[in-house]
This record gives C-alpha cells, sequence and structure tokens, in this order.
C-alpha cells in the first residue's frame, strides 16, 4: 500500500500538536507526515506583545522541533488549495510548487481584521504576527528614544488583546504615553471584581483608558473617531478583532464571514470531508452549544479532536469525541499582574476571579508549558504504531471517553475547582522564574 500522505498547513499550537500527535501514534510505514510553515522558527503568538514590547521570546528553530520525529518540514508560505486535485500549492523564495496530499489539516491561524476602516492596513501596526509585531518594536525603540520622550501610543481594541498589549507596553516602556480605545465599557465580558481590578492595573500602569470610542479612519499620525475627534498618534496598534486568510475561502470550502472553516464535530470541513482545521481558522461549537473563541485553549481542544478523527478513520476505529470546553480566559497585565476569569456553561463571567501575582504565575506557567510542548511534539512515542486499514471507514462518532488531561487543561481544572494544589502552584513558580517571566 502506498503511503498515506498528510499534509499539516501551519506550524503554530494547534499544527505543531496535531503534527506530532500523529506522528506519535501512526506507523511511518504507512504515512508520511509534513507540516509546511511560512517561517523557520516557532512563533509563541500568545506572547508577541511582549516581543513588540521589547522582551526577548523564544523562537526554536522549527528543523530542532521536528527533528528526528520523522516529519517532513517545508519552510513556504501557503498561497492555494485545489481540493480537486488535493494539492496545495505553495511559494518557497525559490519559485511555485505543488505538493500532494491525502488527508489535509489546516492550522493556518489567523490575522489581525481591518473591519475595512480606512488607513489601519497603511498605517497601522499589530502583533497578530512575528514580521508585524517585530515592525512595531522596531517602531517603540524609535519612540523611546526621541529626546524628550512623551511619545504616544495609541491602542485601538480593548479585547484580550488590546489589554494585554497596552499594559505590556506601559511596563516595558514606562516613557511613552498609552491609550487604551475601548469601543464600549473596558473588560464588559469580565465581572465585576475582574473590570475593578482591571481599571486599577491599567491605572498603576498609567495606560489612559477612553471608552465608548468607534475609530473611523486611522491616518500617519493621528485617528479618527466618530463624533469628529481626532487623537494624536506616534503608533497605532490595531487589536479590534481577527480574521482567517482567505486561502480557504477562495479553495472553495464553507467559510464563515471572517474566513474560518465550518467543520463538522470532528474538525473536518463540512463540504471537503479530506480536510480538517484546527485552532483559530476553525469554526468548531463547542459542548456549550457556541462557537469555541479565538483562543490556545481552542487549539488544544480542536487539535486534539482531529487527531483522534484522523487515527481512527485511518486505522478503522470509531471516531471519539473528545471535550471542547471553554473554561475562561487568563489576561496578563504586564509580568508581576494579570486575571483568571472562569465562565459558566453559558460563557458567562462567573463572580469571582483570581488577580495579581498568583494570577500572574499560573498564566506564565500555561505559556511555559504550551512551548514545552511545542518543542517536544512527540513526547512519550510509543515503540508500536497503529497500521492503517486496508480499506479505512469513516466511522461514527462515539460519546467522549476519559483521557489524560493536558497541562493548559489541568490547569484550568485546578483554578476552576477552587483548590489549587501546592505542588502545581510551586512547580509553576518555579517555572515561571527559572524563565524570567518575573522581573
Amino acid at each position: 500500500m502506498n503511503q498515506h500522505r498528510i499534509v499539516v498547513l501551519g506550524a503554530g499550537y494547534a499544527g505543531a500538536y496535531v503534527a506530532g500527535t500523529l506522528a506519535r501514534r501512526l506507523s511511518s510505514r504507512d504515512v508520511g507526515i509534513t507540516v509546511v510553515n511560512a517561517e523557520p522558527d516557532f512563533v509563541q503568538r500568545l506572547r508577541l506583545h511582549q516581543f513588540a514590547a521589547g522582551q526577548e521570546i523564544a523562537a526554536p528553530p522549527l528543523a530542532e522541533v521536528f527533528g528526528g520525529t520523522g516529519i517532513d518540514l517545508r519552510v513556504a508560505r501557503v498561497t492555494a488549495v485545489d481540493p480537486a486535485r488535493r494539492t496545495v500549492a505553495l511559494e518557497d523564495g525559490h519559485g511555485g510548487v505543488e505538493l500532494g496530499y491525502d488527508t489535509l489539516v489546516d492550522a493556518l491561524g489567523s490575522h489581525g481584521a481591518d473591519h475595512g476602516v480606512p488607513g489601519v492596513a497603511e498605517y497601522a501596526f499589530d502583533v497578530s504576527v512575528r514580521p508585524s509585531a517585530l515592525r512595531l518594536r522596531e517602531r517603540l525603540e524609535s519612540l523611546s528614544a526621541r529626546a524628550g520622550g512623551g511619545a504616544g501610543v495609541l491602542v485601538v481594541g480593548d479585547g484580550l488583546t488590546g489589554i494585554e498589549t497596552a499594559t505590556e507596553i506601559a511596563e516595558s516602556r514606562p516613557g511613552l504615553a498609552v491609550t487604551l480605545l475601548a469601543r464600549g465599557e473596558l473588560g464588559a465580558a469580565l465581572s465585576a471584581g475582574a473590570r475593578e481590578h482591571l481599571r486599577q492595573g491599567c491605572a498603576r500602569l498609567g495606560v489612559t483608558v477612553l471608552e465608548h470610542v468607534t475609530v473611523e479612519a486611522v491616518e500617519a499620525d493621528r485617528v479618527r473617531c466618530a463624533g469628529g475627534a481626532a487623537l494624536a498618534s506616534d503608533a497605532t496598534v490595531w487589536t479590534a478583532g481577527f480574521t482567517a486568510g482567505p486561502v480557504a475561502s477562495t479553495s472553495g470550502l464553507e467559510v464563515t464571514e471572517h474566513g474560518r472553516i465550518v467543520v463538522d464535530r470532528t474538525m473536518r470541513s463540512v463540504t471537503h470531508p479530506d480536510i480538517y482545521a484546527v485552532g483559530d481558522c476553525a469554526y468548531a461549537i463547542g459542548d456549550n452549544g457556541r462557537p469555541l473563541p479565538m483562543s490556545c485553549a481552542s487549539a488544544g481542544y480542536t487539535g486534539r479532536q482531529a487527531t483522534e478523527a484522523i487515527v481512527a478513520r485511518l486505522t478503522g476505529r470509531e471516531v471519539p469525541n473528545v471535550k471542547l470546553d471553554y473554561h475562561g480566559n487568563h489576561i496578563s497585565l504586564g509580568r508581576r499582574d494579570g486575571i483568571l476569569q472562569l465562565v459558566d456553561g453559558e460563557a458567562r463571567a462567573k463572580p469571582t476571579y483570581v488577580g495579581g501575582r498568583k494570577a500572574a504565575r499560573i498564566k506564565a506557567g500555561i505559556v511555559r508549558m504550551s512551548l514545552w510542548g511545542t518543542e517536544h511534539p512527540t513526547f512519550g512515542m510509543p515503540k508500536r504504531k497503529r497500521r492503517l486499514a486496508s480499506a479505512p471507514d469513516a466511522g461514527n462518532t462515539v460519546p467522549a471517553r476519559e483521557e489524560p488531561p493536558h497541562m493548559a487543561e489541568n490547569i484550568w481544572g485546578v483554578v476552576h475547582s477552587g483548590r489549587p494544589s501546592s505542588a502545581l502552584a510551586g512547580d509553576l513558580s518555579r517555572r515561571t522564574k527559572e524563565e524570567g517571566t518575573e522581573r
């Protein structure tokens, strides 16, 4: 039997996990796995706001990450997918090439959405991908070096990325005047206590918050707002939402208005059964009946479900359903402060939250464990792997089964229970300090 060709597009948190897990569980005699990524290094997207603020962030070379795993790495940009021919068009800097597949996993993630606001593409910075975060970093360094200081930075968008970016820049570069523009009430989705903690954190760091502001245009040195107001800006950072890239939509897959691939419960495209989607580019419905948000946690859940489905279908087994939960959000407010906000089954904020250094340390632990997991994509690789069935069955799904949780899920479970163990807290604190995430 010829090798079954699995191609994974994107080597972020979701893509690296899927590729590594498939390599760990499927026989290399039957399956060949290729990962395509535009950059040669792993990008810690969870920490790009820190990178932009001037901090040094680890970027492990993907050649080392996948070295010895049997996974083939192609450093190239994906330009198109042809589902009819089962090929992917790539641009690797030396011209266009094609790569064939039998099973495709789209893990290309998302990037900033300008929502049609004039000037965003031309004048605004963002932290959704490393190249744009690098441009912002260079701009902030230039502003910090100005004689007299006092340069102004406007952060547009009060979602998690906007909050983290504004507070990180303010803490790392205290000579800059940082203003956060919120479309509504700051932290409206948080509990009352967490909202107050957020306001206090912004005040402590000197972040000016302007609420109920709608930006109508971005210009080189200012933003124009609804009502005629204009706000001067030496650097405008756009964090007002995210969207998936155009590859899926131009390839004929069913997508949402934001380009996310519509998938079934097993993360398979509803229109193209040979294609799976994981992470930010997947429009998946969670166990609470709501779409999973774009987040690192969702990348883990969707990636886990996709790998279970692919392995089961290729080996002739029933496809299990794994849990697709949404427990809450972890928000950093610089390196010494943070908020862990838990939510209920309807995705509404619970009254209680975790704040301060404890929340910052837990988030640092989650980020560190996410990096460690990516750096060891085939950790625990068994000596015996599953062979493919001669005629893989599409298979029906079966109820969720009990499995050991991932580290990030385990941390959230401990926080959710309200009984954090001293061993876990001690381990997170130790790892956080070892990695220098506390200053």
